[in-house]
């Protein structure tokens, strides 16, 4: 007696659908794909998958959910980024602000120097020495926070190629995660065409 074509269909797929049941450690695969380490969850996924042959069975839910986790890491990056370019352009403008007050400073420190010994200052008369000492503690001033400022630019400048860096990475990672789940699913499905085509013609004979 001839099983019907659809049980038989079904015993060929049967395979594919089993998945090894790996002990559970200390988290289970829902609660890792919770976090926000993307690799860990690779990792997981790629672990508690089953095996067909030398392919990886993955569950639906947890490959949309992994898809979900790397798109919303990529959009914190993103936002991540553009926070850091604002601070960036802010900082770029005070410390140009900066770097023109310091030279409009210079040049009245330049100018005053040729002037007479004694001199005044907001009306009150000031010794070419003490008039002196307070531009320079002015220009000192200016030039620690211009210090300061470019320290804070290139900080969030190291940040943001960071940032740029680990979106990119991330970016390649799921695309070639993507790519190779796509030919896993292809190379499973033209099998099982092939191994459905086969039991055609065995029940053809």
């Amino acid at each position: 007696m001839k099983l019907p074509k659809y049980l038989l269909v079904l015993i060929a797929l049967f395979p594919i659908f089993e998945t090894i049941q790996a002990q559970e450690e200390t988290l289970t695969t829902e609660q890792v794909l919770l976090q926000k380490n993307i690799e860990t969850q690779f990792d997981v996924v790629i672990k508690k998958s089953g095996k067909y042959q030398e392919y990886k069975v993955v569950k639906r839910t947890w490959l949309d959910k992994l898809k979900k986790n790397t798109v919303d890491s990529i959009k914190t990056l993103e936002s991540k980024l553009n926070t850091s370019n604002q601070k960036i352009t802010e900082q770029q403008t005070t410390i140009s602000n900066l770097e023109g007050n310091l030279a409009k400073t210079n040049e009245s420190l330049s100018a005053v120097t040729e002037e007479k010994d004694t001199m005044s200052f907001l009306g009150i008369s000031l010794t070419k020495g003490s008039y002196k000492t307070m531009m320079w503690s002015i220009v000192g001033g200016l030039l620690a926070f211009l210090a300061f400022f470019v320290f804070k630019f290139k900080n969030s400048n190291s940040i943001t190629i960071e940032a740029k860096k680990v979106l990119a990475e991330t970016e390649a990672e799921f695309e070639d995660h993507r790519r190779r789940a796509l030919e896993r699913e292809q190379k499973v499905m033209r099998k099982l065409q092939d191994e459905i085509n086969k039991q055609r013609k065995a029940g053809a004979k």
